[in-house]
């Protein structure tokens, strides 16, 4: 299928997928701060964004997802390099996925999915979606008009952002239709989230956690190694679960300090 996207910039290429119910322009805050040095290619997952929503597949959401972000990094990717990829949240999970399938040249995952403590764990991340989907569900209509009022928009994005404030009235109209909408979350959630193989050798992978991620603590960050031993992993202090609009400057650092690294 066709994934929607965006390219800007020079140098290698970077991909850039965005989490569960957002889209490619939640990375718009740190475009500008990656281009001079990156070819950054932006993709709305499927079902999200202005793609197309996923067939059913037998394999699950995951290889499908896997499957059809490995076809995507293949069609931008120039002939004889390799692409870097990094994710957010959902995105994160793929990003590393690939890293596991050894397609990427690196990857970088910001509060990636994928490493709950436990099933209670994993479910406890749901209901903090579904909870939000209700509550924004409940303004119907009105939702536009209500998220004029800083009093009600900024409680409303508080368990995605650390800094609410950042975020335009025209993103938080957008991402709340997309919250109250989005099938993933009725079917596609449940699941077990494994990841591939690892290959070898090993592709680089860095994962940043926001210390004030109220979707996916960071407490899973312990995690990681247990499936990518060689990891980087970094506690990012006073972001949260979407860091990218809480500290640009400092997730376009850690964004370009793991699309250097490359796998032997």
């Amino acid at each position: 299928m066709s994934l929607s996207h965006d390219i800007a910039g020079t140098g290698p290429v970077l991909i850039l997928v965005h989490g569960v119910v957002h889209r490619r322009q939640a990375w718009n805050s740190v475009l500008d701060l990656l281009t001079p040095y990156r070819t950054v290619v932006t993709v709305d997952l499927p079902g999200h964004g202005e793609t197309a929503a996923l067939a059913h597949s037998d394999a699950g959401i995951s290889a499908a997802l896997f499957d059809e972000l490995e076809a995507f990094v293949e069609s931008v990717t120039p002939a004889g390099t390799r692409a870097h990829i990094a994710g957010n949240s959902l995105g994160g999970y793929l990003a590393l996925g690939l890293a596991a399938r050894g397609v990427v040249a690196s990857a970088t995952a910001l509060s990636p999915a994928g490493f709950w403590n436990s099933p209670t764990d994993q479910a406890r991340s749901m209901l903090t979606f579904k909870t939000l989907r209700l509550l924004a569900r409940g303004m119907g209509r009105h939702a536009p008009a209500a998220m004029r009022y800083r009093a009600i928009r900024y409680p409303a994005l508080a368990a995605f952002f650390a800094h609410p404030s950042r975020i335009s009235y025209e993103s938080a109209v957008v991402d709340t239709a997309s919250l109250t909408t989005n099938a993933m979350l009725d079917t596609d959630l449940t699941e077990q989230f494994a990841f591939p193989p690892l290959t070898q050798p090993a592709v680089p992978v860095t994962v940043a956690w926001g210390s004030r991620d109220l979707v996916l603590p960071q407490y899973q960050r312990h995690n990681v190694h247990n499936v990518f031993p060689h990891a980087r992993v970094i506690k990012v202090p006073g972001v949260g679960h979407v860091p990218m609009t809480d500290n640009p400057e400092l997730i376009a650092s850690i964004l370009l300090a793991g699309s250097e690294q490359a796998s032997v």
